[in-house]
């Protein structure tokens, strides 16, 4: 069974930065496609940005409009991690973020960006 840890929410300012991470643990664990979500209150919860591996080494990443150019998604093999390193934050980006990775989810973390 494969378990996914996500850390690195909390509270910081507009303007501010902060770096999620997932750490999957658990076997048949083939990490390619990990993705990072988020749920506002009210809202549905929505992709913020997605790595796709295939299995010639090729990479593909995807964002959504409202964070291109601030928010980066990464990987590292190695250790079963994906990270989301924001910078920018905006109060809304304030919601839950959770990971995805193949078919499992993490249990969120709290991201609030205050004004």
């Amino acid at each position: 069974q494969v378990q996914l840890v996500e850390s690195g929410g909390g509270l910081v300012q507009a303007g501010g930065s902060l770096r999620l991470s997932c750490a999957a643990s658990g076997s048949l664990f083939s990490g390619t496609a990990m993705g990072w979500y988020r749920q506002a209150p009210g809202k549905q919860r929505e992709l913020v940005a997605f790595i796709g591996r295939n299995n010639i080494g090729g990479v593909t990443t995807t964002y959504a409009a409202s964070v291109k150019g601030r928010f980066t998604i990464s990987d590292d093999k190695d250790k079963n991690t994906v990270y989301l390193q924001m910078t920018g934050l905006k109060p809304e980006d304030t919601a839950i973020y959770y990971c995805k990775i193949d078919a499992y989810w993490g249990q969120g973390t709290q991201v609030t960006v205050s004004s």
